[in-house]
């Protein structure tokens, strides 16, 4: 006969998710603190205790979930495409984009902070993952995946609560990349074209031959030069970011600061090689306006909220809109919809003039559906 198989659990996770002690959850669930040590000390694939089906029963209803939710066979652990790179054991966020379960690794401060709805068990065929789920999968099926590079993102996900979004930061070219490639629901794109002074549309609109997609206005705001506060160097344009010590400190590429700089460095007559600091790269305007503040740098193209943050002077250059670009097979879900809504919510509109930097004026508005173009 074929030996069964012990099935894997998630028991210790959950308790610790929920901030239970394991003396609180044994006395909620009628049983000895020794009994669920037991239990616990074989959590994962490959466990060889197995308790009753009262003790399981008692334990889900303590823990707020199914039994199903808390043991599992390791044959049937559900499989994800994995987005990034992952070790096994690395805590991941899942969510289903277009039918599909993708996990999300979570790294650096987000492995401290970010809530994980499973565990990597080992790599599968093809991109994929096989987890150890940590949470219900109706979440994963709920959860909106959000890219986007701005730091007042995160603002507008704490509007959309309890809506669960799972931002991604990321520059915006590499944002609408990840919308393109499906791993995302949304993104937040500021990416602004010279030659026909619009923001954000053509570039869309290229990146979508094939699929109806909307535009939303987040919020506009005003681009130029970050310079230290009471700006010492005495630049008042892009030609000065060629004199003689001028430090700059630029994005990377992809970053829609980063194509600024680039096109007025050649409205200038400026050869990006020439520009002390052009391959210092911070990742977010923040980082930007931060090299600033602290001398590493004089000048960065980035926002006016960024160099506020800072303490730093600004030199206005441009006005650009900041928006929400949604693919039309998406727009029911419910954590776009919140998106949505909290977009257009007064609080957020009043928090975000507070900040200052930003013009909420329009906020959820829509601008523009691109659909397909048809040849005749």
């Amino acid at each position: 006969m074929p030996m069964s198989e012990t099935p894997a659990n998630t028991v210790k996770a959950r308790r610790e998710g929920l901030g239970l002690g394991a003396s609180e959850l044994a006395h909620r669930a009628g049983m000895t603190r020794q009994a669920l040590h037991r239990i616990e000390s074989r959590s994962g694939a490959g466990g060889g205790y197995t308790p009753s089906v009262t003790v399981a029963l008692q334990l889900a209803r303590a823990l707020g979930c199914r039994v199903e939710d808390l043991f599992s066979l390791a044959s049937d652990a559900p499989q994800a495409e994995l987005v990034g790179e992952a070790e096994p054991g690395q805590r991941l966020q899942l969510a289903r984009v277009a039918g599909k379960l993708l996990a999300y690794p979570l790294s650096g401060v987000d492995a401290l902070q970010g809530s994980a709805d499973a565990l990597m068990v080992k790599a599968a065929a093809a991109g994929r993952v096989q987890v150890e789920p940590l949470s219900s999968s109706h979440v994963w099926d709920d959860t909106a995946v959000l890219y986007g590079c701005d730091p007042s993102l995160a603002l507008l996900c704490r509007h959309a609560a309890p809506a669960r979004v799972l931002l991604r930061p990321a520059v915006s070219e590499r944002s609408l990349e990840a919308l393109v490639r499906g791993e995302a629901h949304a993104a937040g794109l500021h990416l602004y074209d010279m030659a026909s002074g619009q923001s954000n549309l053509p570039f869309v609109a290229a990146a979508f031959p094939e699929q109806v997609v909307q535009v939303y206005a987040l919020w506009s705001w005003e681009q130029g030069l970050m310079v230290r506060a009471g700006n010492p160097e005495n630049i008042t344009a892009v030609r000065d970011l060629g004199r003689r010590g001028v430090r700059v400190v630029n994005r990377p590429a992809g970053a829609g600061s980063r194509r600024l700089l680039d096109d007025w460095l050649r409205e200038a007559g400026l050869d990006a090689r020439t520009i002390s600091g052009y391959d210092l790269e911070a990742p977010t305007p923040l980082d930007s306006a931060e090299a600033i503040a602290h001398g590493r740098a004089d000048v960065g193209v980035g926002p006016r909220s960024a160099a506020q943050a800072h303490g730093l002077d600004f030199v206005p250059l441009l006005r650009e809109r900041f928006d929400l670009v949604v693919p039309e097979e998406h727009l029911t879900h419910p954590g776009v919809q919140a998106l949505l809504q909290a977009a257009r919510s007064p609080a957020l509109r009043a928090e975000l003039t507070s900040l200052g930097g930003y013009d909420p004026a329009e906020s959820g508005r829509l601008i523009s559906t691109l659909s397909p173009k048809r040849s005749a």
